[in-house]
């Protein structure tokens, strides 16, 4: 799951190499906070966070596939 944020998150963004992703799990939810440069966060967030509420539907619809609850953090 990590590295399918990190993967949609560097193709979005100007500085690849600042993109951090970090999991935390509590049993069937997980926690993923995706940090960016401070220049790239409109790029990740979007118009009316359009953007992020399409990767959270990618990451959410991944997690059924592994019965998990999914929480993306952006950061």
């Amino acid at each position: 799951m990590k590295e399918l944020v990190e993967s949609i998150a560097k193709a979005l963004v100007d500085h690849p190499d600042d993109v951090r992703v970090t999991e935390v799990e509590n049993g069937r939810s997980l926690t993923l906070k995706l940090e960016v440069h401070a220049d790239d966060m409109g790029k990740v967030i979007g118009k009316q966070g359009r953007i992020a509420k399409a990767i959270r539907s990618v990451v959410n619809a991944a997690g059924t596939n592994q019965n998990k609850r999914i929480n993306l953090e952006i950061g």
